[in-house]
């Protein structure tokens, strides 16, 4: 499975998501993939898991089905998120 996280570093919520990452990482010694909406890559898979709404992480099954989503705040516990990763 994998784990992306839409958001935009220099935003209001960019904080809240980079301290999420952190507690994320430091936990369960795994990374989320984070991803830039306005990047190129970012703009696709934004419309494939119709992503509107930033921060939003989502959580897919190895053949890229959508298995969860979160949108904004707040953000998931770490635990329900690594149950994904």
């Amino acid at each position: 499975m994998s784990v992306m996280v839409f958001y935009k570093s220099a935003s209001e919520h960019g904080r809240e998501v980079t301290e999420f990452l952190h507690d994320f990482e430091r936990r369960t010694t795994r990374k989320l993939d984070e991803i830039d909406p306005d990047s190129r890559r970012g703009t696709d898979l934004c419309r494939l898991y119709e992503v509107f709404e930033y921060p939003t992480i989502v959580a897919t099954s190895d053949d890229g089905q959508l298995r969860n989503k979160w949108r904004g705040s707040p953000l998931p516990t770490i635990d329900e998120v690594s149950y994904y990763v």
